[in-house]
Formats: structure tokens, C-alpha cells, sequence
């Protein structure tokens, strides 16, 4: 328990942690060099990479996760964390350039918390992930 509140403390004075799951390093290129001065990022290419990556007791503040993936696509990722229990509570954003990616976000059975096509404003893009991990 100890441990679990000084662990708790220390986050609050650092930087906050973004999980990036996109099957494409250009977008995490982009997304370090835009997020990097105010937050942590982490780049997984694929939502098998990135659940091996939260097993290993990595806790994100917010997860932004690509439809298009290789091996296990986004909607697979997003409603694996969903049902887990673990990261219920973790919010999700969906960037991608799936056409309709409205009509699919809220078709999908499970809570996103935002989205955002590509390509997008990165101000904006700022803007929505503050919003979300304030």
C-alpha cells in the first residue's frame, strides 16, 4: 500500500503518460515531436505489442489507438481494455483516417472517450487530450 501512494504521488508530479497503438512510425514521429514537451509517449506498432506493454504494469493516463493495425486491429485492442477491467477507466482516443470514422466509433459497443480524424490540427489535437487527461 506504501508503495502504491508513493507511486501515486511521484505520477502527479510528472509528466503524464500517452500510449500510442498505430501500425505506422511516421504518425509517432509526429506525435513525439508535438506531445513530447508536455508529455510522455509511448509507441507500440500493434495492439498485441501494446497489451504486452500495459501486462507489464504500465498504467497510461490516456491511450490513442489507430483503427488500421496489423495482427489485432484497434476495435479489437480498444474493446479488449474495455472488458479487462484494468484500464475501464483509462481514456481512449481514437485517431485515424478511417472514412465514416464517426458513424464507426459510435457503432462500436464499448465507450470512446474522443476521436479525431486524420489528418488533423495538432493544436486541436492538443486541445482534446488536455480535455481528457486534465
Amino acid at each position: 500500500m506504501k508503495n502504491l501512494i508513493l507511486k501515486n504521488s511521484i505520477k502527479s508530479f510528472t509528466k503524464k503518460q500517452i500510449l500510442l497503438v498505430d501500425g505506422g512510425l511516421n504518425l509517432g514521429k509526429l506525435l513525439n515531436f508535438i506531445l513530447a514537451p508536455e508529455y510522455r509517449l509511448t509507441i507500440k506498432t500493434s495492439g498485441i505489442d501494446a497489451l504486452s506493454w500495459l501486462e507489464e504494469g504500465n498504467d497510461p493516463d490516456l491511450i490513442i489507438s489507430s483503427l488500421r493495425m496489423p495482427y489485432f486491429d484497434g476495435k479489437a485492442f480498444i474493446q479488449n481494455l474495455k472488458c479487462s477491467g484494468f484500464y475501464r477507466n483509462t481514456p481512449i482516443m481514437v485517431l485515424s483516417g478511417e472514412e465514416n470514422l464517426e458513424e464507426k466509433v459510435k457503432s462500436m459497443a464499448f465507450r470512446i472517450d474522443s476521436y479525431m480524424e486524420k489528418p488533423f490540427d495538432p493544436t486541436v489535437l492538443k486541445t482534446q487530450i488536455s480535455r481528457l487527461i486534465a
